[in-house]
């Protein structure tokens, strides 16, 4: 279920817990450019996505295996762990209040810069389970921030089932034409699967007028600040975590 990319002795480490192992490639690339002196591990567990599609909804035993899952990552020496399934996240914040190791959210970073960036928020997903919690998620942070926003949503059926079935250029098509379709108006647009990120990158400069958000980039820069507060302590020994920053956008 663990597979473990070679890292180095300096530095701390973070533990990467992914539902799919497609994404263990994306994010050691993205952990090598912005955290090169931290040793990186991934664990994989598809059967959390899989039973949380198969019952429409995220389980409580299903938060209780990811929770044993955060706790394995700590207990092998993780000073950090991120979760990169956003249909997870409602188990995400459960383990960071239970957790003395910060407990990262993939598209937490990415909720937080789309409700700097505009008032008007698009939200694409393949997922229903993905895109429920990820609305929510903008909701709240918007709510912490003060600031009323209005979402549009779109569940863009069919690609899912495309990728499963090793289709990813049919995947690719549906979320590009719903980014031009369905997101006109809009100030930015979150992708709310780490998956959907390459669709913008593959699009021609120009195609869009607003920015377009994914989540893998930004949550490896969240990381990299917090693991950077963790090397710094108040007087009293207690940590102090960095807030994330920056924002990854394509126009």
């Amino acid at each position: 279920m663990t597979s473990v990319e070679d890292g180095n002795d300096v530095g701390q480490t973070l533990a990467l817990i992914h539902t799919s192992p497609t994404l263990t490639p994306m994010f050691g690339k993205l952990c090598a450019r912005f955290l090169p002196e931290t040793t990186i591990f991934h664990m994989v567990d598809e059967s959390l996505i899989t039973d949380t599609i198969r019952e429409g909804q995220l389980r409580r035993v299903t938060m209780r295996r990811l929770l044993a899952l955060i706790e394995s990552a700590e207990m092998a020496g993780a000073d950090a762990v991120m979760v990169t399934c956003s249909s997870l996240g409602p188990g995400v914040a459960l383990g960071q209040q239970l957790f003395d190791i910060p407990v990262i959210r993939i598209d937490e970073a990415m909720a937080e810069a789309a409700v700097r960036m505009g008032r008007r928020i698009g939200v694409m997903a393949t997922l229903r389970t993905t895109l429920e919690p990820t609305i929510a998620l903008l909701r709240e942070k918007a709510a912490e921030a003060g600031i009323d926003i209005e979402i549009v949503d779109s569940l863009c059926d069919g690609a899912f089932d495309a990728v499963l079935a090793g289709n990813t250029a049919v995947h690719d098509r549906i979320l590009s034409e719903a980014l031009k379709s369905e997101m006109k108006g809009v100030d930015v647009v979150i992708l709310a699967q780490a998956s959907m990120a390459r669709v913008v990158t593959a699009m021609p400069d120009g195609t869009l007028a607003m920015a377009v958000l994914s989540s893998p980039e930004l949550a490896v820069k969240s990381a990299r600040a917090i693991l950077a507060g963790l090397n710094h302590s108040e007087p009293n020994g207690e940590s102090v975590l960095v807030a994330s920053g920056g924002a990854e956008a394509r126009r």
